[in-house]
């Protein structure tokens, strides 16, 4: 078990980690039609980290560092002009909300760099199941049976998610917090969206407009060079 300093932080993030980020994630795809903009909507997780970081931690952040904070949210606002996107309001919305998750929880973590990153995953993880089960069983009921019910591929998808992600990026994301800021680290993840949206286009055929280019262009480019400045 931890020590007591590092339970709070660590209650704290297994609260955005484990059960906000996955609630407001199934949310966004849920409301969603389209996969492309719940992506880059999801890049919001940079700024709010970097903001987050500011408050929480006390880390500076430079005048260039807030111009291209806002200029991030003004992409996102450009996608929001997307014809395409009537139907997925909702589903940016949530995903805006994922992204403020999950930069809360990485902002905590850097709290958490001295313990053992194992711990930290395996503690958020049963922390996670613990409260998305209970919360399922007085909202969805029969959670045990639709448990029962899941079908081979489903099970697979769970599994990919579950030691591709889970237990792989993030056991990586946490370790380098060791040894780096969040403002450092956070900016890399603006990758996901490269690979995000050229997936949905090969898997799902989803050919991105012109307003949902400039926007990501914006929001993609302003992460970018967010990674630059120190």
């Amino acid at each position: 078990m931890p020590e007591k300093k590092y339970v709070p932080s660590l209650v704290a993030f297994s609260i955005f980690m484990g059960v906000m980020v996955y609630v407001f994630m199934t949310l966004a795809l849920y409301h969603s039609t389209i996969i492309s903009p719940v992506i880059v909507g999801s890049q919001l997780a940079i700024p709010f980290g970097i903001l987050a970081s500011a408050v929480i931690l006390g880390e500076n952040i430079s005048p260039k560092k807030w111009l291209l904070i806002f200029s991030a949210f003004i992409g996102i606002i450009i996608i929001f002009f997307d014809p395409k996107l009537v139907d997925n309001f909702l589903g940016l919305f949530f995903a805006s909300l994922m992204a403020l998750s999950f930069a809360l929880a990485q902002v905590y973590s850097r709290r958490l760099r001295d313990l053992d990153v194992s711990l930290t995953n395996a503690f958020t993880g049963l922390f996670g199941f613990t409260i998305l089960l209970i919360v399922s069983h007085f909202i969805e009921g029969n959670t045990i049976s639709n448990i029962v019910l899941i079908n081979l591929n489903s099970w697979i998808l769970i599994s990919y998610q579950a030691i591709v992600v889970s237990l792989g990026a993030h056991l990586l994301m946490f370790y380098l917090y060791k040894f780096y800021t969040v403002g450092q680290i956070f900016p890399s993840y603006s990758l996901f969206p490269i690979f995000g949206i050229a997936l949905t286009f090969l898997i799902f055929g989803e050919v991105p407009t012109i307003l949902f280019l400039v926007g990501g262009i914006i929001v993609i480019s302003s992460v970018f060079l967010l990674h630059k400045i120190r």
